[in-house]
């Protein structure tokens, strides 16, 4: 036995919401990183019966102080060495984004090389679905540190404080914000009915395409966010992690849509997370250059 291999960090926090029914937040996070081989550690920042844009649905955020003190736990733990990555969603309140971020900066005093993704939930084409100070807190606290965000356009105009109509005006915002590796989901597509997930990092523009599906269920951007983590931590390059992630959530999303279903339906369509069947259309764009960054 290859006692190195065996030894070396796999887990990854996820620190996002969680529901009874449904495959939104920590529910699509977990699920798709242990299926593809990651130990979790899950965090709740708020427990909801389903997601409320079903219906009324109860919020327990839990009191800020022994969510602190639960998250301080967890960065004196004797097996914090075990962790590779940091993922972090939905924040049922501002201050969590502090206890947020110190676990982050304890993971990576432990584990130099671990990642932090910000998956800044916070809106979508409808507006903020958070209060503003809450989505201020990700956009000052957490996306400074993060090694890869991964918000929508939405997210990503709100942070930017303009519109973004075309791939153009989205490549200019992710150049502009940090970190420097932008994942960004809803992404304006170039094929006519389509839409994409567009990453920019310090050396590729990559916009990775397929056709719109109306009315889709919620929590795609949380499995994006997972399966593109869980792919960078199996060794694949960017590109690949693009078109893999972006293929294993359209052949979900898909299947989802042709029953009918009004939840991702993860549980079976896991080997889909593996194995992705679905073809998608991937464009090397133009980097724009981070020396021309203002």
């Amino acid at each position: 036995m290859n006692a190195e291999k065996t030894d070396a960090p796999r887990a990854v926090i996820v620190i996002s919401s969680h529901v009874a029914r449904g495959s939104v937040g920590n529910r699509a996070a977990v699920f798709a990183l242990e299926t593809l081989g990651f130990p979790v550690w899950a965090v709740p920042t708020v427990i909801l019966p389903w997601h409320p844009g079903h219906s009324r649905a109860t919020r327990i955020v839990p009191p800020l102080d022994q969510f602190k003190a639960l998250m301080a736990d967890l960065e004196r733990a004797p097996w914090l060495g075990e962790v590779r990555a940091v993922l972090s969603g939905y924040l049922g309140e501002a201050g969590q984004a502090e206890a947020v971020a110190s676990l982050v900066a304890a993971v990576k005093e432990k584990t130099p090389n671990a990642l932090y993704v910000c998956d800044p939930v916070m809106g979508d084409s409808g507006g903020l679905y958070v209060p503003e100070s809450t989505a201020a807190a990700m956009r000052d606290k957490l996306m400074p540190i993060a090694d890869i965000a991964t918000p929508n356009r939405y997210e990503l105009e709100w942070m930017a404080g303009a519109p973004l109509p075309d791939i153009k005006a989205v490549t200019a915002a992710a150049l502009h914000a940090v970190p420097s590796t932008m994942l960004v989901t809803s992404a304006p597509a170039m094929m006519a009915g389509g839409i994409g997930n567009f990453l920019l990092d310090g050396s590729q523009a990559l916009l990775a395409e397929h056709r719109v599906i109306e009315r889709p269920p919620n929590g795609l951007g949380d499995l994006t966010a997972a399966v593109y983590l869980a792919r960078i931590l199996s060794g694949q390059a960017p590109v690949k992690a693009l078109q893999s992630t972006t293929a294993a959530v359209y052949e979900i999303l898909a299947r989802t849509a042709k029953r009918g279903g009004d939840e991702l339906q993860l549980e079976t369509d896991a080997q889909s997370l593996s194995h992705p069947m679905a073809m998608v259309q991937l464009r090397h764009l133009l980097h724009p250059g981070r020396d021309k960054r203002a």
